[in-house]
């Protein structure tokens, strides 16, 4: 059996407690206390899309900034194409590409042209190659008009597709994607899941993990769901399969039986 793309095993992660004023110079002193992921364990297959479902705080921006090699697991490890993501993180950066949900890390007085030249230099791009390819995703994410202009000038909503372009730029094995469609527009997000969907998944060449809030993105992207809640796993499995075990009609209600919210659905309150 081939070894899956993505590997997480016994992973865990656990932060210092926030501190302020005097404290905060005790802080890299203390013991971690502040368990965000505790023993999650699961593979992704190649080609396979699999979508982390949980609360804000469940621990999925930790998972996918661990696997993209900026955060370092207080125990466990995984693996990405083969590749640990502590020892071997040069080789996991150079086989995925990440789209963080808020911090998109680009230069603030540099164009989003520039930017991506030279994120795409980073990746081992040929000018050429960067060129062409910048071509094309402005394009299809729109952003004609915006590559020449420094980031800070730009909205919201267009770092926002500037960030998915350049985790798709050197065409990657592998696609880490935390809350993709947050602060899209209706129509840029629909194109943006349709793009997803017909050009990089169809091919099942590429290996998709997200986080999203929008069940119908889940519904409509992932292979299987894996539920998570206070930093456990409590679910990994297909939507029809995770309905039939928790006697649920919709995805809402497998997350909400699931992590035990049956007073906020009952309420009105949704989690997600």
């Amino acid at each position: 059996m081939p070894e899956a793309v993505i590997t997480v095993e016994s992973l865990g992660k656990s932060f210092p407690p926030a501190r302020s004023g005097w404290r905060a110079f005790f802080q890299p002193f203390e013991k971690p206390t502040a368990v965000a992921l505790a023993g999650v364990s699961f593979e992704v297959q190649e080609g396979e899309a699999l979508a982390l479902l949980g609360a804000n705080g469940a621990g999925k921006s930790t998972l996918l900034r661990i696997l993209a090699t900026l955060l370092v697991p207080t125990h466990g490890h995984a693996r990405v194409a083969g590749h640990d993501t502590v020892h071997q993180s040069r080789d996991v950066r150079r086989r995925l590409g990440y789209h963080a949900g808020t911090d998109h890390g680009f230069y603030a007085r540099l164009t989003a042209r520039e930017n991506l030249l030279f994120f795409g230099q980073l990746n081992r791009l040929s000018s050429s190659s960067a060129t062409q390819q910048i071509s094309q995703l402005a394009e299809q994410f729109q952003l004609g008009e915006a590559l020449d202009r420094q980031v800070r000038t730009l909205s919201t909503g267009t770092v926002q597709r500037l960030s998915l372009a350049r985790a798709l730029l050197h065409r990657p094995s592998v696609l880490l994607l935390d809350e993709p469609t947050r602060s899209l527009d209706a129509i840029a997000a629909v194109e943006f899941r349709r793009f997803l969907k017909s050009e990089i998944l169809r091919h099942g060449q590429t290996s998709l993990l997200f986080a999203s809030h929008a069940l119908h993105e889940v519904a409509l992207l992932a292979d299987r769901v894996a539920v998570i809640d206070a930093g456990r796993l409590l679910a990994c499995d297909t939507v029809s399969t995770l309905k039939r075990s928790t006697g649920a009609s919709s995805l809402e209600e497998v997350f909400l039986r699931l992590t035990g919210h049956h007073a906020a659905a009952s309420s009105g309150d949704h989690m997600l």
